[in-house]
């Protein structure tokens, strides 16, 4: 007969396996719902997006499939953008010629932290739209850039790099030509300076942007 050391012994190593087998378990379910809930963010953010696209250049201003045509950001222009890890943007056409590209952009000084945003901008320069995809802002005061909580952001809407003039980029507090919100200046004022770094890329690359060429030619700018 076992003895009570044999005994401990099988108790012990049954109760390993079974804590082992748990742990697999555990970790493979997390695995699965971490995967499923990362399909479903991605989901969300992806429909987010197509209907923020069509808010800033409506389906009665373009015949192309602007969530087709896209362009890849090249890297060099990541840092300007606020971008990590690229992008694309958004062409829209109308006969064949380029009327507004809607460029990804993330302002990473707002109040807590990174702002995400698509910016659309006309082929005279001016700005089509401005949505906010994502942020982490204080609600009742920096979550007014959401255009469900304020007409704030619908303020850039006609905007240019000369109207206003370059110096007036800037929020009221600072000297410039924006609104800020009261009990929150570092939110409108992170929007306002990346708005503007946009209208720079663009007017940059105005040539390669807005010109004619096809779908299938894959130009980059």
């Amino acid at each position: 007969m076992p003895n009570n050391t044999e005994k401990m012994e099988k108790s012990i190593t049954k109760n390993s396996l079974l804590l082992g087998t748990f742990a697999l378990a555990t970790t493979a379910l997390l695995a699965l719902t971490a995967e499923f809930t990362k399909e479903r963010i991605a989901k969300a953010e992806r429909e987010a997006q197509q209907k923020a696209l069509f808010e800033i250049v409506p389906r009665t201003r373009h015949d192309n499939d602007i969530l087709s045509e896209t362009i890849n950001i090249p890297e060099d222009a990541w840092t300007g953008l606020g971008l990590k890890s690229g992008g694309e943007i958004h062409v829209a056409r109308h006969t064949d010629d380029t009327i507004a590209v809607i460029i990804p952009a993330v302002a990473p000084d707002g109040y807590s932290g990174d702002i995400r945003m698509i910016v659309g901008i006309n082929a005279d320069g001016t700005i089509a739209g401005i949505r906010i995809l994502d942020h982490h802002e204080t609600p009742g005061l920096g979550d007014k850039i959401e255009l469900k909580k304020s007409q704030w952001i619908l303020g850039f809407n006609g905007k240019s790099l000369q109207n206003p003039t370059f110096t007036q980029w800037k929020v009221k507090k600072d000297g410039g030509d924006f609104d800020q919100f009261a009990g929150a200046t570092i939110t409108p004022r992170a929007v306002v300076n990346q708005v503007r770094k946009v209208l720079e890329y663009v007017d940059a690359h105005r040539d390669e942007l807005f010109n004619k060429v096809s779908p299938a030619s894959g130009a980059k700018p």
